[in-house]
């Protein structure tokens, strides 16, 4: 498996809205809408995340990850990821924790021992229950010395689509093309 930047705008917003609507499913109400409108106006414009495809030999795309910078720049979150391919999703997490300084967050054991396989070697136990896993690369040496990730403002989104029908006939029609747009290779 090769591991690719999805930096191109219109390959990058077919494939984040691929990825909000694996992650998410059909029964999710806004919530893939929402973040992948924030993503794709804030962090993305920012430069605040990044969206990394494993391919196969021939460039189709096997597993997607969203990676977000935490704010202090120094590591990134993986926020969401998905396959489709069996086994794809590891392979992709497993190459990406050898080569950069990634956090995860899970809910539970069965999460935390996928991750661990995948690299995730160091953890955490934060005071919500959460599991923070740390690749290598990673800089920090305890809880205390994690700086959040980078976050959006899920709530103002809403309210926008909310008091601004053409901002959520847009966001939307975005959201669709680039479900029904997704490259075939990257």
């Amino acid at each position: 498996m090769k591991v690719v930047h999805v930096s191109q705008s219109e390959p990058r917003d077919a494939c984040l809205a691929k990825l909000c609507a694996e992650v998410y499913g059909q029964q999710a109400g806004l919530t893939p809408l929402v973040v992948f409108t924030g993503t794709k106006n804030v962090l993305f414009a920012q430069e605040g995340a990044r969206l990394l495809a494993g391919v196969d030999g021939a460039g189709k795309p096997l597993a997607l990850a969203l990676l977000v910078l935490d704010e202090a720049g120094q590591g990134m979150t993986v926020t969401h990821a998905c396959e489709f391919a069996e086994g794809a999703k590891a392979r992709l997490l497993s190459e990406l924790s050898l080569k950069a300084p990634l956090r995860i967050d899970v809910q539970n054991e069965k999460e935390k021992t996928f991750y661990q396989q995948c690299g995730f070697k160091r953890w955490f136990a934060a005071d919500n229950g959460q599991h923070i896993g740390l690749s290598a690369r990673h800089p920090a040496k305890s809880l205390e010395a994690l700086s959040p990730t980078l976050a959006l403002d899920e709530a103002l989104i809403l309210r926008r689509f909310k008091h601004d029908a053409a901002a959520f006939a847009q966001a939307k029609e975005a959201f669709l093309t680039g479900i029904n747009n997704v490259p075939a290779t990257l």
